[in-house]
């Protein structure tokens, strides 16, 4: 049965350039199975409603909590306001009233029959963000607007990530965000440019020019960063979107890698393997981390970096394109790009391994234990044992800083 959606009053400033109701009404589009209305009488005679308090600041998992919660009114931790209810069309004139309320002190006693919600009783773990912050839920006032922006920004940010991607890019990543947003770029037009930087650093790399190709791929990967949270903080989302995203992150970094070694005229071996070999295994290596990774998923609620939090320390220097990035660039400081390409070879292979080792071990847990679970959804792990790598891993506090 369709949901029907109401949204009742509009903030007082928009965010990331967009009003309340067009953030919800974008929201709501990307969730699915949701009839907009656009005021009272277009609301159904029976069945759902969603009534959303538009002075209040929601996220996608925020929604789909609620919406899995009948007959509930969701209200803010900080001061017992209400901010959406999901209840029968018959009691919709009482909690339009009830929401309506300016403040706790004049709303009247929570309705009969409804259950009570904060966003503190839904899941914090996230698995596709990898972090472990609770549903998001705001007041929005004029005041706050950077405060909201920074928190908008923050939260679509992956918690375990790369080192260059978590510690180095949330800050111009940021900056970068919002110029596109200003010039209402979408992400794929972002997407787009950073497959321009991809083939320009091939071309670069297979012809020797390195410190133009290592330019050409580190803005290319503050792009992929910005692209993604872009699309997160202006609701625009799309299957297509993460597709084109995806596939070009995942096809081209062995071609950086084996176009870097082409141009090497005078490669020696490295442990009796040729070129030719040490491509072989450079390829290899990347395409089995690729199919470990996604064997890993299987085994439970996790991915093989959010199982434990080795495995989030780990995702830091694991030979993906960010890491191997690094090595290239300080072989070409060195003045040794050769010991750069055998360099992202070995890691790879290393780090390969490290993932098939994590798999077998997944796997027998798996067998003997159910299901495998993030450790970052468990309870009390912000004060447990682990207390430091949550506050490491649980979220990118500092991409909230302006």
């Amino acid at each position: 049965m369709t949901i029907s959606a109401l949204v009742l009053a509009e903030a007082p400033t928009k965010l990331w350039g967009l009003s309340s109701t067009e953030r919800l009404k974008r929201q709501l589009l990307e969730i699915g199975g949701i009839s907009w209305a656009a005021d009272g009488r277009d609301l159904p005679g029976s069945g759902q409603v969603l009534l959303l308090n538009g002075h209040f600041l929601f996220e996608i998992r925020t929604l789909k909590a609620i919406l899995e919660n009948p007959d509930s009114v969701l209200v803010s931790p900080a001061d017992g306001q209400p901010a959406a209810a999901l209840v029968d069309a018959a009691r919709l004139g009482e909690l339009v009233d009830y929401l309506a309320s300016s403040s706790p002190q004049s709303n009247p006693d929570f309705p009969d029959g409804l259950q009570k919600l904060e966003p503190g009783d839904f899941a914090a773990f996230n698995e596709t963000l990898r972090s472990a912050l609770p549903p998001l839920l705001e007041h929005i006032t004029s005041s706050r607007k950077s405060e909201l922006e920074n928190l908008l920004y923050g939260n679509a940010y992956r918690g375990i990530t790369d080192l260059v991607t978590k510690f180095v890019w949330p800050r111009p990543a940021r900056q970068l965000v919002h110029w596109c947003a200003a010039l209402r770029l979408s992400p794929n037009q972002v997407t787009s440019i950073g497959l321009v930087l991809v083939l320009a650093a091939c071309y670069f790399f297979l012809n020797g020019q390195y410190v133009a190709g290592l330019l050409s791929g580190w803005v290319m990967t503050l792009l992929d960063t910005v692209d993604g949270k872009l699309a997160r903080v202006t609701i625009q989302s799309s299957p297509f979107g993460h597709l084109y995203d995806h596939i070009i992150d995942l096809v081209h970094p062995p071609f950086w890698y084996i176009f870097w070694g082409m141009s090497l005229a005078d490669l020696s071996p490295m442990l009796g393997q040729d070129f030719t070999a040490m491509s072989w295994w450079l390829v290899g290596a990347y395409v089995l981390g690729r199919v470990f990774e996604g064997v890993f998923s299987l085994l439970g609620n996790c991915s093989i970096f959010t199982w434990r939090p080795f495995d989030a320390w780990f995702r830091l220097v694991t030979a993906r394109r960010n890491p191997c990035l690094i090595i290239l660039t300080l072989s070409v400081i060195l003045g040794r790009p050769d010991w750069g390409f055998k360099a992202v070879v070995a890691w790879t292979v290393l780090t390969t391994g490290v993932l098939c080792l994590r798999l077998m071990q997944g796997l027998a847990r798996r067998i003997s234990s159910g299901p495998l679970q993030s450790w970052l959804s468990a309870d009390g792990v912000a004060d447990g044992p682990y207390a430091f790598s949550f506050r490491v891993f649980g979220g990118t506090r500092s991409a909230y800083s302006a």
